[in-house]
């Protein structure tokens, strides 16, 4: 994962991003006694839902100041520490549900990531998951690398975005088989005054990589500005998310 996360700014700010996870939930079969793998726990918020379910669940996540708060907040849950395109379970799990997770591999890895968690779920076993898709935050990172641009800087895109296409036969390539996978758009509300620039403090990082401060704030609020007639609706400030939700079995 190529991020390290302001762990409290997420917990008390972007709790929408878990919340938004639990519409994930009505796609698992839950059996009783199955285990259950969260890839990419983040602070534990939907690892607790998995465990209220009825899941036999351990999180996973390579963030330890994430980690240090979902141990605090759920200590009558399992964490560990780990990354999702290379870890492996002493034994195999029923499900692996993962939510917001997935575009911050780098594509490269994307193959690892899926032979991962065909290894880790056991046969007939369940994968669910949403990540960002094709067209997420276009709107956003269109205004970024222009104000990039304008300075004779070269705006490194930091997420992995694909098609349904393109990601089902990744998985096929990696023995899963898509069952229900879907596109979507969610345009997402944001908290606060300052909710698109506080957005793109927390989640776009990479790209200013040995930009000043001073020309970080330039240029986020020189987007921001530009994005204000797209996407501050009805008083609030927005997102152009697009989603991919999929199911798979192993």
């Amino acid at each position: 994962m190529n991020i390290k996360w302001d762990a409290k700014g997420y917990t008390d700010n972007f709790s929408f991003v878990h919340q938004y996870g639990n519409a994930l939930l009505d796609l698992i079969d839950v059996q009783p006694g199955m285990t259950c793998l969260d890839l990419g726990c983040g602070n534990g918020a939907l690892t607790a839902e998995l465990s209220k379910a009825g899941l036999s669940v351990i999180g996973l996540d390579a963030s330890p100041e994430l980690l240090k708060i979902a141990r605090a907040q759920h200590p009558d849950l399992q964490f560990v520490q780990g990354d999702a395109a290379d870890f492996s379970l002493k034994e195999p799990v029923d499900v692996i549900f993962s939510n917001a997770v997935f575009h911050w591999i780098d594509a490269g890895r994307q193959e690892n990531l899926l032979s991962c968690i065909y290894r880790a779920l056991r046969p007939g076993g369940q994968l669910i998951f949403e990540f960002g898709g094709k067209g997420n935050n276009a709107l956003i990172h269109r205004e970024l690398k222009k104000a990039f641009e304008r300075r004779g800087l070269t705006y490194r895109f930091p997420f992995y975005f694909p098609s349904i296409g393109e990601y089902t036969m990744l998985m096929e390539h990696a023995g899963l088989q898509p069952t229900y996978a879907l596109l979507f758009d969610r345009l997402t509300p944001l908290n606060g005054d300052d909710g698109l620039y506080d957005w793109i403090q927390m989640f776009v990082k990479t790209p200013f990589a040995g930009v000043t401060e001073q020309v970080k704030e330039e240029i986020i609020r020189e987007a921001v500005e530009a994005l204000f007639s797209k996407l501050f609706l009805d008083g609030k400030w927005h997102a152009d998310y697009v989603r991919i939700r999929c199911k798979a079995s192993c």
